[in-house]
């Protein structure tokens, strides 16, 4: 019986021990530590207007329908870019559904740019992406949507695609992953270069 009691207090203490280091200390180390070397990142990559209000997140899309700006992937997210239901449509590649969807973004895209029908369209335009979130598009879906946003907003073509330009994140190490334009950061940059 000593032995058991005793083996049980051990048990019990160890299990305390590691409670304390594994669901307290450890993870005030990792806050701690995330907030000191990274606390862009740690709290959401927020970006702010000069006033302090909340513009959104450089790591998730938001919906912009406005000729004026860039247009972000379509979204099969809750009700469009909603965090709270990030996830894809989970329609397979010979799903009618999605053929209707392709069809019909593809239409939508080609009369919102002013696009001739040879003109290539680049899967971002029409697909959503496996989160639904995703806030980049690629330089060339940015570069098809430049005449639209140029004509709009009364500015030259050069203008944009060097918005375009600055606005575009290369790949990680110079290898991993694609180019891609954040769509949020682009349209600041636009409102900031000709409100």
């Amino acid at each position: 019986m000593k032995r058991f009691l005793s083996e049980t207090r051990t048990a019990i203490l160890a299990t305390l021990a590691l409670v304390i280091l594994l669901c307290g200390f450890y993870p005030l180390l990792v806050f701690g530590v995330s907030q000191l070397l990274f606390s862009k990142n740690a709290n959401g990559s927020l970006l702010r207007a000069r006033d302090g209000h909340l513009i959104g997140s450089e790591l998730i899309a938001q919906p912009f329908d406005d000729p004026r700006y860039f247009h972000p992937r379509p979204s099969a997210a809750g009700n469009g870019y909603d965090a709270a239901g990030s996830g894809g449509s989970n329609l397979g590649p010979l799903s009618q559904k999605l053929m209707d969807q392709l069809r019909e973004r593809v239409a939508r895209y080609r009369m919102e740019n002013d696009l001739s029908p040879n003109v290539k369209i680049p899967a971002d335009a029409v697909t959503a992406s496996a989160s639904g979130l995703d806030p980049h598009i690629s330089p060339a879906n940015a570069l098809l949507q430049a005449a639209r946003v140029a004509r709009v907003r009364n500015m030259s073509l050069a203008e944009i695609q060097h918005l375009i330009e600055q606005s575009t994140d290369k790949r990680q190490f110079g290898i991993l992953g694609e180019d891609g334009v954040n769509v949020l950061q682009l349209n600041l940059a636009l409102d900031k270069a000709k409100p």
